[in-house]
């Protein structure tokens, strides 16, 4: 008999909490090294933004795609496969050897690294209750944090140590070495040999608990009827235009922040390192987001009510944003940006958190990759703006753009009413219905 691992569910997260970490400093490698790489293959910033774009355009496309192989391959195979792919394609970077082969690699790049985002959910749905939901999504998704704050002085030091290419060849290598790890821990809760009988009895009793005849029937359903039940969803249509109007925010500071530090403030390559400690509070951000919407449902608020609450209050504080490009101290400008990372990101988990409450287990795959499509192609559309605003030397005017995005899409994710218990033909998926899981169902 094979030992037991108590709360294994816990260990499960930790390992995508790393592979969302490095998730994030792959990505980061360019923006960083913006200014070396410009100088060496020689494009300019209207270059850059569309190798930006090119990256987006992928990620956006892949989110629908891998939301559905996650739920054809099941999260184990998926992760693998995932991983992998964004794995190699960051080491093939060092290949490049103009902007349009670059572009290339970041295309294939983005191919990847969109699954992390659709297996993740998942993972929770199919290992945790309710209660733990926000919570177990702010634990991986501050790995994206933790990546985006780590990466900055990691790269500048392998660059400064080796070359620029070694950053890519380097980060992409990790990636690799975490597939061993994940293969010999993961397996569902039902099949799982080393799951304490606690912890079992736990998770099965949550799932039974929200067992629904739809996802007996889930077997049966044909490609259309699958796509169907996701789009035929108002709560899927609201969540998607919350990211979409909402994640250009985030967008920015991945891809832009550097840049504008340097050509606003007049900051070096070096010195933009510091900018680890915005997204350190993004961290914050995650954890207390999530902590304080599990507080909320123990008070007995239902779980999207509570959700909802939270990124009311995150609403609240984004409009601040246009003082950012007013302030002249580099710590007074990197403390109001730390605030508004840290209400971002909890404005995101409890966002992520409503998906997983709402949407039935065996399409949360498929729905939350049309959800996080909307945010690739806000990003797109904050990227298309920078771009422009940048070469024009007009950045704060983004920063007012910034002050609106959050409230906006409070009142429409109010409008369709997420903070409400769904009913229960929406629970089982809108769009089909379900006589008897012996029978068809029908779009």
């Amino acid at each position: 008999m094979k030992a037991k691992i108590p709360y294994i569910r816990w260990w499960i997260v930790g390992l995508l909490f790393v592979a969302s970490m490095l998730n994030y400093v792959d990505r980061q490698v360019l923006s960083q090294l913006k200014t070396t790489i410009q100088s060496h293959l020689n494009f300019d910033d209207i270059e850059y933004g569309n190798i930006v774009n090119a990256f987006l355009i992928a990620y956006g496309i892949a989110y629908l795609v891998s939301g559905r192989l996650t739920d054809w391959l099941g999260t184990r195979a998926s992760m693998v496969l995932f991983i992998s792919w964004w794995s190699i394609s960051n080491i093939l970077h060092c290949f490049a050897k103009s902007a349009m082969s670059l572009g290339f690699f970041r295309v294939l790049l983005g191919l990847g690294e969109a699954g992390n985002y659709t297996v993740g959910p998942k993972v929770v749905a199919e290992w945790f209750p309710a209660k733990e939901r926000a919570l177990a999504i702010g634990v991986y998704t501050l790995g994206a944090a933790i990546g985006a704050a780590v990466a900055p002085p990691l790269i500048i030091f392998l660059k400064d140590f080796h070359s620029w290419q070694a950053a890519f060849v380097l980060t992409g290598a990790v990636g690799l070495l975490w597939v061993f790890p994940w293969m010999w821990l993961y397996r569902k809760p039902t099949e799982h040999p080393r799951i304490t009988d606690e912890e079992r009895e736990l998770v099965l009793a949550e799932n039974a608990r929200e067992a629904a005849p739809a996802e007996e029937a889930a077997p049966i359903l044909t490609e259309r009827q699958r796509w169907g039940a996701v789009l035929g969803r108002s709560d899927v249509w609201a969540l998607t235009l919350g990211r979409l109007i909402t994640d250009p925010l985030w967008y920015f500071m991945l891809f832009w922040l550097v840049g504008y530090m340097q050509k606003a403030k007049g900051m070096s390559e070096s010195q933009t390192k510091i900018v680890w400690v915005v997204f350190i509070a993004a961290d914050v951000g995650i954890l207390l987001g999530g902590w304080l919407s599990g507080l909320f449902i123990k008070l007995g608020q239902i779980p999207q009510g509570a959700r909802m609450l939270v990124m009311l209050g995150c609403a609240a504080v984004v409009p601040l944003s246009p003082v950012v490009n007013m302030i002249d101290g580099l710590w007074p400008m990197l403390a109001l940006l730390m605030v508004i990372a840290l209400v971002h990101q909890g404005w995101v988990v409890n966002l992520s958190a409503i998906v997983v409450d709402r949407v039935p287990k065996h399409l949360i795959g498929t729905a939350f990759g049309v959800v996080a499509a909307g945010s690739t192609f806000g990003g797109m559309l904050m990227n298309e703006l920078v771009k422009r605003l940048a070469k024009a030397d007009r950045y704060d005017l983004w920063f007012v753009v910034m002050a609106f995005l959050h409230p906006v899409a409070w009142l429409i994710l109010w409008a369709f009413r997420v903070h409400r218990e769904p009913k229960p033909e929406v629970a089982v998926g809108r769009g089909f219905e379900v006589a008897s899981p012996a029978k068809a169902v029908h779009a």
